[in-house]
């Protein structure tokens, strides 16, 4: 049974001055206020970056008026997640906790995640129990978290991932740095498999903490048919990108034949057919131990409803 992980607030913290939020937005001035508020009412009161990318609504001037102590790294155009490695060179705290625009942590949580980063070198990120909505409902995807085959010692706290959402995680400084951040050829859409590919190919551990606490109050509905394609584009590359090519083409024809016949999914297609050749000439399969754990993890993926964004629902 996986657990309802809830942070503890009874006791005062001091600030703490090891860890960092980095939080991206894009034309996010009529929502991002609430993450904000939130975050600078933690008491351990974390430094807070806002990486603008490329808003075109005035998001930066909104937060710099009325979140002085918020630092604005002002992008000029959208980068997508790869936005954040400017929010990371921005901070020189050694843990990152990442943020949306609609998201942030409960008290207690970034110190608690500060301190088994501390406690246990090997981790390079951790991903939160995230409670969505106002009736705090656990995320579906951690379920796919916790029943699954990949193998756990025991040794490290909550439960071994092989990939992660990038507005409720917490990365180590170090691992990020060594693992490149995001690719800024991905955008949006699934970049987060990739980071994980390359966290787990030096050897990072990632886990899924339970009484690590983050929020999400989504205001917008399903993916739009752009992030769709690039969604169902990045899903083809990391196939073709990092596993064998056995995995790799049943991976595609599964992806492909689950998806929609629908112009979103006839984009990513070609989209990933036009960046074909930079995949070869860097395609650098998993090492065998990692793929091992992917390959556990296909059948689970395949009929997962979690996160599908140009996949039949």
């Amino acid at each position: 049974m996986w657990a309802r992980g809830r942070a503890d607030t009874s006791l005062a913290m001091p600030p703490d001055p090891r860890i960092a939020v980095v939080m991206i937005t894009r034309n996010g001035s009529e929502r991002i206020g609430r993450s904000l508020e939130r975050l600078i009412a933690l008491p351990e009161a974390p430094e807070i970056v806002v990486v603008d990318n490329g808003s075109t609504d005035g998001t930066g001037e909104h937060v710099r008026a009325r979140f002085p102590r918020v630092t604005v790294v002002a992008l000029p155009d959208n980068r997508g997640a790869a936005g954040r490695n400017a929010g990371v060179a921005a901070t020189g705290c050694p843990y990152i906790a990442f943020a949306e625009d609609d998201s942030w942590y409960e008290p207690g949580a970034l110190p608690r995640a500060a301190d088994v980063l501390d406690a246990h070198p090997a981790v390079g990120l951790i991903h939160a129990h995230t409670l969505v909505g106002e009736d705090r409902r656990p995320d579906p995807i951690l379920r796919d978290m916790v029943d699954t085959p990949v193998p756990d010692d025991g040794t490290l706290p909550g439960h071994p991932i092989m990939s992660f959402l990038e507005g409720v995680s917490i990365v180590r400084r170090t691992a990020f740095e060594q693992a490149g951040g995001f690719d800024p050829r991905l955008l949006v859409g699934g970049p987060e498999e990739h980071l994980a590919a390359e966290l787990l190919r030096h050897g990072w551990e990632l886990r899924y903490v339970p009484d690590v606490v983050a929020r999400h109050l989504p205001d917008h509905g399903s993916p739009g048919p752009t992030v769709r394609a690039l969604g169902l584009r990045n899903t083809l590359w990391f196939a073709w990108l990092r596993r064998p090519w056995r995995s790799a083409l049943r991976w595609t024809a599964h992806v492909i034949s689950d998806s929609p016949r629908n112009a979103a999914t006839l984009h990513g297609i070609a989209g990933a057919l036009r960046g074909l050749p930079w995949v070869l000439r860097e395609r650098r399969v998993l090492p065998p131990d990692v793929e091992r754990r992917w390959a556990l993890l296909d059948r689970q993926r395949m009929t997962s409803s979690a996160r599908r964004y140009g996949r039949r629902r």
